[in-house]
Order: C-alpha cells, then structure tokens, then sequence
C-alpha cells in the first residue's frame, strides 16, 4: 500500500503526543452487522455486542470468486509501505537458481513443499521470485499469507478472504471448510510457526491447493502421512558472500575487507542477512572518511583528516545492530526503541511523526529498511532476525514500559478516528496488542487504565475488520485490566463481548460462563440496558445446549423447535425487585407434557443426566467466583438491596440441572437413558421422595400444596416455589388446551412420585438443591454449583 492511501485510511496528521489525548476527539460509533453461520452479530461500539438468530432475508448469498486483476489489487495493498527518500537498493538473489527451480518444479506437479532455512538466510526473497513464476499454475492463482503468530483457523480464514468477495460474511467452521475445500491456489506461506499435526490440519483442509510453506528449523517438521516436500535451504558459499557484500557496497573491496568478510563469512555461517548488514557497516566507514562531520559520535576522526576510520571488529560484523543505529539520526533510534518496547512490531511510518514528536520522522523507516535493521512481516515491518535481542544488550529496553504507554495512548485516539478502517486497524493487530499488553499487569499509576480505554476501542473495530482472534486476545487483555484497575463495568463489557464470541465460534459452555459472569457485575451495578442485552444473550445458548427435540404425535402439540430455529417467543413481565425491576424477557413456549407417559428408567436417568451438566456448570461457577468479591463489595453498598427472598420468581422451576444438552436422539443402538426429551421432562416436573412414611428431602424447589417450609429446605438467596413458581399444567392426555408458564390454572397440581436416586448417582451427581435451571430456551441465568449465591441487585430469573 502506497503512502498516499494509507493517508487517506488514517485522516490527518496527528499533532505531536503530548498536544491531544486519544479522549480529546470525540468519533462517530458505528454499527456493523456481520453474518457468521446462522448468526446475526450487531457489534456496537457503545453498549456492547448483540448477537440473535439471523432472521429471513438477512442471510448472504453464496460468495463470489474475486477476478484475478482483483486479487493483484488486494495483494499489492497487503504489502508493507514503500518508505519515503530514494529507494534502497534491493540485495540481489545468489546462489539460490537450484533450489528456485526445483521449487518451481514440485508445485507445478501439484506437490505442496516446506521450505526450512534458518532466520535471514532469505527465505522471503526465495519466496518472491517462487511466486512470481506460479502464477499460472492454479484456476485461483497465487496466494501470499503470512503465518507470524497465525493459527490454522485463521489462515484458512485469511485464505477464504483473499479468494472469496463476501462482505459482511465470516463463514463458521463448517461453511468455511466447504469454501476452501473448492479453492484452487497455490498458497505461498511465510514465518509459519507450527507444523505436526497442526500443518497437517492446514493441508488437508485445502486439498486442491499447493503449498510453499517456509518456516525456520526450531518449528516442529511435519507428520510422516503428510506427503509434504522437504527442502533445506542454507547459508551462501564464500564466493557468493563476499559478491553480495561487493553489491551492497557497490564498490571492490579492499584486501583488508576481504579477509574481514571471510572471517565473517566462517563466522555467521553465511547467513545473507549478516553481509547486507555489513556492507551497511563498510557504506558508513566510507562515509565517515569523506565527511568525518557527518556523524557527531566519530568527530575525533576529523583531525586525522578522516583516513583513520578502522573497520568493525568481527564481533560488531556479527552482531551489527547497535553500532548501525549508533550512526543513524535521532528519529530512526528512537523509532528502534519504540519496535523494542512493542516486542519487534514497528509502527506504521505514518505512526512515527506522532510518537517520535518529528514532523519528519517518517524518513526513519527508509534509514533502517537501507541498513537491514527491517524485515517484512505481511503488511508491516519488524525488526530483522537477532536485532531486538542485540538492542536489548545495548539499553534500547530503558523506558520500554513508558514507549509502550505512549503507544498505547496514540494507537486509542488513532483507532477511534472516523476514518480509519477496520482493515486499516486489522493491520495495526500485533502491534496494538503489544502495546497494551506491555501496560498488564501494571506497575505504573494508570497504565492498566489506558490498556482499558485502548482495548475498548479497538474491540469493536477488530471484531468488525473480521479478525476475531485479535478481538479475543484484546478482550481477555482488557478484562485483566479492568479488573486491576478496578473499572467494574468496562469488566462487565469485555466478559459480555467474550460471551458473545464464545457463542459465535461454537462454544456455548464457555460463552454460558462468561455471560453470567457479565451479568452477575451489571446486575451490582444496576445496570438494566446491560443486564438484559446479557441475558438476550444467555437465552440464545440455552437454546443452543438444548440440542433438537425428538419427534412426538401430532396429538401431543408442539415440540421445540431444533437448535438454532427460533420459536414461539413470548413476553414476560417480571416481579418488580432490584436493579431489574419491570424488565421484559423472551421465553421459549412450549406446552407442559404428562410425567406418567415416561418409563420410570428414563425418570431416573433424568437425575443421572445432571451430572454432566454439573461438570460445565462448574467451569461457570469458577468464573463467577474470581468476581465474587466485586460483586459482593457493590451489592452491600447498593441502596436496592432487600434480605434474600424465599421465594422463587415467575417462570422458574426447580431442577435446571436435568438437561443434557448433547445427547443422541432417535438413535435405537444407544443406551435408553440417552434420551434427552425425557431429560426434559424430568426437568420441568417437581419430584418428590418415593419412599413411604418419610418426608420428601429438600430441594429448594416446588412443595406440596399447604406444606410449610421447614428450617432445612429453605437456602439463603434461592426463592421457595409455593409463592411465586407457576403450578403445573394440564397434562398431554387432558382434552383441555394447553396453558402458557403466565397463566396460572385452576386445579391443584397432579403428584407423580418419582425414583430416589441411588446411593451411586448421589456420589457422581450433585444434589439438585444445588443448582436451579430454566425451560429450554428461557432467558435465566444458571446459578452454578459452587457459584457465589445471587442477592436482588443481581437476581436470577
């Protein structure tokens, strides 16, 4: 991308740091929807993420294949910017024909390749010149990508994006491993850093495309049933070395410089990188013998009429980076201590006016890219193989902390720009979460709040740019933070955004925990909006863990709708109590169904299913627990808060536990208690105790009618049902209509006794006293065992 368009992407000039903060210009939030499976994600910017069933008419069509001139376009704005001044002089490709043609020849046959080479043996300028000769090879062309800190997943996404037009589209999983099963490509892949069964799962996934993959020796080599080419590629032959440091000098080398360079050339093992950076070396010896004045460090040369300039030791020659930076301008050095803090990520050029406090610092780049200090990474630079850890020795790491919190404030007021663009911010990724990762834990005053301010404002752009990784990595981040920095509701929003992520990519049991997790801290703080939105949230992955209802008589009236179909949606008014008083959620309808139509077996299994529900509960209740003592802290000070209530709410039943969600259904080969309909049933109907002549054990659920609490069945912050939980309905069997969870019928409630479990199922299992869950589809939070107990600035529904 050429230095013009990235202007355009960026806005205007920021004025030097210390003039603006990134609060001081206020941008315009926008919304952006994007389709992802059979979601509909809404990020908002402002009150957090909504995600919902994708409606009709909402779903996008099939993608288009982008034309070739199309793919050019995109590959030539991927490329890292063109610094300003003259053009460096481009390290010629030696002793590399061989290995060049023989690359050429495996991925014309169709045969996919691993380049190993060491860092700065030029895997990079070997892959250029592979692929410009492929381009012809494959209906889809060549594909670049690069795999520094990249998984799998997100190459294959990355994949799909450069082949595939689909705007406001991420295809889940499954619809992305269909379109890159079709995709015809050959796949230039640089820095990958995994192999094994990992590369393995990369190429089977692209079964028509050839892959070039380059990575360095210590990544670990591929599984043996890969049938992947392996080629090593090595340092340069003496000959060859000293003809690159003769072109990079662009003059003979002396006798002296000869030998220099063959001692170097022993030394480095050949490596190309080390001679370009000494040719760097001997191009600033020249130039201090003709203007001893041009570097004010070597100013004592002058008196001896600037003869007298030694050459670099062997050991400068070897590690070369502190003595070049030594002789470079004051932007350009502290551009490099700006990419150490950063962990190697080097700002955009367009950064650097704004963080070095030069108008004319952009020039820098062109300054470290000529004496090899640079390498590309994708669409930006680093700083080259063994550069970071030879300025680190040197004190470039001083006041690393205090670049990165610089950083961090400029990449804030940048990324909130209004006319920067997602994929423009997507770019930026590794070096905004270096920044903010740099300022966690936080050892200065006010750095995890700047790491919370920047998070906040880069997640919704990252989440939009479809780069969700990133947006993963700069939640979790920000969460850690907020919670350091004891901002209760930024905390709040980063556990909501993470739970609708989790929902999004298929992970209902974590997104289940960060979303009560949410909830629990808005509900403290009596945040309604937040409270609601997290709950909309939670209702969906009931629905999603519910898993498709098996078929049932016409007689019988409706079945649930299977998972991710949306169903009768009615709404509910809740009890006026607490921060969430007269709050509207949406409840799955279904009709009640009669307990005596299920074998007793199935009624009991229904008690032995809760355990593996019990098991994801658990991972719930942890997260919950790390926020307990915030919760707890705002609800005691909270001027809504009531004694814990006995009672249970409307809409809530006893067992929340009785579900399991993954089940096989109408499957006659498996085990009759895998059944999850009568799971179902177990779990909306009251059980009572089957022995005679003793009182039925406590469950903090449904009593009989005129039975008094006792001492022992009541627990502290769980409601009783005989106050506020609907009565049963009529049964399947009854001519009478069925009735929904708001009407509350007439006749007294049928009791159907139910099986004890056993002494084995009460060891694996908790009790159900322990847990309380919603109908399929309801919109409740799940107090999980082992979880903090809910107060009234917090209630569960």
């Amino acid at each position: 991308m050429d230095n013009d368009s990235f202007g355009e992407a960026t806005g205007p000039a920021r004025p030097p740091r210390d003039a603006i903060t990134p609060q001081s210009t206020p941008a315009p939030r926008r919304t952006v929807q994007l389709v992802s499976g059979d979601f509909l994600l809404t990020v908002n910017p402002v009150d957090g993420s909504e995600i919902e069933p994708c409606p009709p008419g909402k779903q996008p069509g099939p993608p288009s294949r982008r034309s070739t001139t199309r793919r050019a376009e995109l590959h030539r704005a991927a490329q890292p910017p063109v610094p300003p001044g003259p053009a460096a002089p481009r390290p010629p490709l030696l002793e590399r024909d061989e290995v060049r043609e023989r690359l050429v020849r495996l991925l014309g046959r169709g045969r996919s390749v691993r380049l190993t080479g060491p860092s700065g043996s030029g895997r990079t300028a070997l892959l250029d010149a592979v692929a410009a000769e492929c381009g012809d090879f494959a209906p889809d062309g060549v594909v670049r990508l690069n795999g520094f800190r990249r998984t799998p997943a997100e190459l294959l996404q990355d994949l799909f994006t450069v082949v595939y037009d689909a705007p406001g589209h991420r295809p889940d999983r499954n619809a992305l491993a269909g379109f890159v099963r079709d995709i015809g490509a050959v796949v230039v892949l640089d820095d990958l850093e995994f192999g094994g069964a990992a590369l393995g799962e990369l190429l089977d996934a692209a079964p028509e495309c050839a892959f070039l993959v380059a990575a360095t020796p210590d990544v670990p080599a591929p599984t043996a049933d890969s049938h992947l080419e392996e080629v090593f590629l090595s340092g340069l032959g003496r000959a060859a070395a000293l003809d690159l440091l003769r072109q990079t000098v662009n003059r003979p080398l002396t006798e002296e410089e000869s030998n220099w360079a063959g001692d170097l050339w022993f030394e480095s093992e050949g490596l190309p990188l080390r001679f370009v950076q000494a040719g760097a070396l001997l191009r600033q010896c020249d130039q201090l013998r003709a203007d001893p004045e041009a570097f004010e460090e070597f100013a004592p040369f002058a008196a001896a009429g600037g003869k007298d300039v030694p050459l670099p030791t062997l050991g400068e020659g070897a590690a070369p980076a502190s003595l070049l930076a030594s002789r470079l301008s004051d932007s350009a050095r502290q551009t490099l201590r700006f990419a150490v803090a950063l962990g190697g990520e080097v700002p955009h050029q367009a950064h650097l006016p704004a963080l070095v406090g030069d108008t004319h610092a952009d020039a820098a780049l062109g300054e470290l890219m000529s004496c090899g200090l640079l390498s590309p990474a994708g669409p930006r630079y680093r700083l080259a193989a063994g550069v970071i850890a030879q300025l680190r020795e040197k004190g470039y790491a001083e006041d690393a902390v205090a670049h990165a919190h610089t950083a961090a404030q400029h990449y804030a007021w940048w990324a909130g720009h209004p006319s920067v663009t997602p994929e423009r911010a997507v770019a930026e990724a590794d070096g905004i979460l270096a920044a903010m990762s740099a300022l966690v834990p936080g050892r200065e005053a006010g750095h995890p709040s700047t790491a919370v301010v920047l998070a906040r404002g880069v997640a919704p752009v990252f989440a939009a740019g479809r780069h969700w990784a990133g947006w993963e990595r700069v939640l979790r981040v920000g969460s850690e933070a907020a919670r350091i920095a004891g901002e209760v509701a930024e905390e709040a929003y980063f556990h909501h955004e993470l739970g609708v992520l989790a929902l999004a990519t298929g992970n209902p049991e974590r997104a289940r925990a960060e979303l009560e997790a949410s909830i629990a801290m808005r509900g403290a703080l009596a945040d309604k909006s937040g409270t609601v939105a997290g709950r909309r949230a939670l209702a969906l992955v009931a629905d999603r863990e519910s898993g498709p209802a098996p078929a049932e008589p016409a007689a019988a009236g409706p079945v649930s709708p299977p998972r991710g179909v949306p169903g009768l949606l009615l709404t509910k008014r809740l009890p006026r109590t607490g921060a969430t008083d007269d709050t509207s959620v949406a409840a799955l309808a279904s009709p009640p169904d009669d307990p005596s139509d299920r074998p007793a077996g199935r009624r009991a299994a229904a008690l032995l299913g809760g355990a593996r529900r019990n098991v994801v509960a658990a991972g719930a209740g942890a997260l919950l627990a790390a926020v307990l003592g915030t919760v707890v802290t705002l609800g005691m000070t909270s001027d809504q808060e009531e004694p814990p209530s006995d009672n249970m709410r409307n809409g809530q039943t006893a067992n929340e536990d009785d579900l399991d969600d993954d089940w096989t259904v109408d499957d006659p080969a498996s085990d009759e208690s895998d059944d999850p309909s009568k799971d179902k049933d177990d779990a909306e109907q009251p059980t009572e105790s089957a022995t005679p002549g003793t009182k039925p054990a406590s469950t903090g659920g449904v009593r009989a009618p005129g039975e008094s609490p006792s001492p022992s069945s009541s627990r502290p912050g769980r409601p009783s049902a005989s106050e506020s939980s609907p009565k049963p309905g009529p049964t399947k069997s009854s001519s009478k209509p069925s009735q929904t969870p708001s009407q509350t019928p007439s006749d007294p409630p049928s009791e159907t006794p139910s099986i004890t479990p056993s002494p084995t199922a009460s060891d694996t299992a908790p009790s159900e006293s322990d847990t309380a869950a919603a109908p399929t589809g309801s919109a409740s939070a799940t107090m999980t065992h082992g979880g903090p107990a809910q107060s009234e600035s917090a209630p569960v529904i």
